[in-house]
């Protein structure tokens, strides 16, 4: 249970962070188009970790979880397009590319184990 409290308090984090980056980042065209597509993705992930953790079933939290795993992939994948597209500095980034990792590790690995858990 004070897992769930601390990925809750962790996903919110991030999302904050992501709406930081939002703020902060250029205000040119390309900037601003993959900006909104990252703070959408990297909002949403706290959102869908707690619906997941209202599941009615293991595979209904599976499911749900697999949709926060998307959300930081797709997270991920802005926040290389910002660093690759020379729009923000890697060092800007690299803490928050780092937790999108470790979320996703995290993700990965409770999903995995829900999965093992079903077969029981």
């Amino acid at each position: 249970m004070a897992h769930d409290v601390d990925l809750k308090v962790r996903t919110k984090k991030f999302a904050l962070r992501i709406i930081k980056l939002y703020q902060n980042l250029p205000k040119s065209g390309e900037a601003q188009v993959i900006g909104k597509q990252v703070l959408r993705s990297g909002t949403s992930v706290g959102a869908q970790y707690r619906e997941a953790c209202r599941a009615k079933s293991p595979a209904d939290f599976v499911n749900m979880m697999g949709g926060s795993l998307k959300e930081l992939d797709e997270t991920a994948y802005w926040l290389e397009l910002l660093v690759e597209g020379e729009i923000v500095p890697v060092i800007k980034l690299a803490d928050l590319q780092k937790e999108t990792d470790e979320l996703i590790a995290i993700f990965v690995s409770s999903i995995n184990t829900s999965k093992r858990n079903q077969g029981k």
